[in-house]
């Protein structure tokens, strides 16, 4: 019965190899250009399901036979920098100094359905916002409607000397910014989406100008009957009707990261233009942070998370999908700290990120 144990093993490391490819694929899809190979591009969403199936294969073979138990570890290495990257670790970062700025970014959906916001009745999201002790707020999906009015977010925000809105596809969307510091500048930054876009600000911060760009990028635009094929194939992968469907699925996903990748380009363009200038890029990236639409901002920026965050950071965990698609990017001269998204806030279909930057 020997040959039927080795059988099992072989079968088990050709599946090992397997996963290694696919893992390794994942950890640097991020290098494709979307606009060229739009399917493949995509694989930085699953880089978390191979990699834990690559950590099972690791602890099985240490048990089963060690030899095998090489393989896993040397793709480990060999995506380390997408491992730190996804999941970073920073439990030994110090506190932020006193002159740090905090920047908080939020996807409000509408301000939690459009709710009102009186003293009975206080809208969640406002009242968060107004505690949240921020010097600098970006919201994305910045939209009211006949309960809660523009007025009554100006009005709840008054401690905020100086605000911006910018209204995308008639309203459908919309960009804002609440600041204790002078705006001196608003620039839009406007793509072939009319649903998306983008934003700059040059505030004054002290003796310094800051340049902060906020961002609502492309969506995936997830029906939900997209939603619900997505279910099936969780609760039954091997139904073919659900493999159809899953199928689409990856088509619409390689539509919205292919339109991602101009919008980063020309944010990238953007800030490479500003060498030397102190930049913050955040907002609701609507990708991961294995993506090309991230490698490329952060090959001229920073991730305030991965420089000061700990954990995975989802910021988005709805219907079953979890990813952490809001982020908060600076220029790599500036500093990071205790970037955290909070969980604790329920209202909106995102978390709200929030960071402190401090520069010399």
């Amino acid at each position: 019965m020997r040959w039927v144990g080795r059988l099992l093993a072989e079968i088990m490391l050709g599946i090992n190899i397997l996963i290694v490819l696919m893992l390794l694929l994942a950890a640097y899809s991020s290098y494709l250009n979307p606009q060229s190979f739009p399917t493949l591009s995509c694989m930085g969403l699953a880089f978390p399901v191979f990699l834990l199936a690559n950590l099972l294969f690791f602890c099985f073979w240490l048990f089963v036979h060690r030899k095998y138990a090489l393989l896993s570890f040397l793709a480990l290495i060999g995506c380390w920098g997408a491992i730190t990257t996804y999941v970073p670790l920073n439990w030994f970062k110090g506190d932020a100094p006193d002159n740090a700025v905090r920047i908080l970014s939020y996807n409000t959906r509408a301000f939690g359905e459009k709710a009102s916001h009186t003293k009975e009745t206080p809208n969640e999201i406002l009242a968060y916002l107004q505690q949240s002790d921020a010097d600098i707020i970006c919201l994305q999906e910045y939209i009211w409607g006949n309960k809660l009015k523009k007025k009554d977010i100006d009005y709840a925000m008054r401690k905020y000397p100086y605000k911006h809105y910018y209204s995308l596809a008639g309203g459908l969307n919309g960009l804002g910014c609440y600041s204790r510091f002078p705006i001196l500048s608003a620039t839009p930054i406007k793509y072939k989406s009319r649903r998306n876009g983008s934003i700059a600000y040059r505030i004054k911060v002290e003796e310094d100008t800051l340049l902060v760009i906020n961002n609502h990028l492309e969506s995936f635009k997830i029906a939900s009957s997209d939603v619900k094929t997505y279910q099936g194939v969780m609760d039954s992968p091997g139904d073919k009707k659900n493999a159809a469907g899953l199928w689409k699925l990856v088509k619409k996903l390689a539509e919205g990261t292919s339109a991602r990748a101009s919008q980063a380009d020309t944010i990238a363009n953007m800030v490479g233009t500003m060498e030397g200038q102190k930049v913050v890029v955040c907002g609701d990236f609507n990708d991961s942070p294995i993506s090309y639409t991230h490698r490329v901002l952060t090959d001229c920026l920073q991730d305030a998370f991965v420089e000061s965050g700990n954990g995975f950071g989802f910021s988005y965990t709805q219907n079953r999908m979890f990813f952490r698609i809001d982020h908060i990017l600076m220029s790599k001269g500036m500093r990071a700290y205790q970037c955290t998204v909070d969980h604790t806030m329920l209202a909106s279909d995102h978390y709200p990120i929030w960071c402190d930057v401090a520069w010399e």
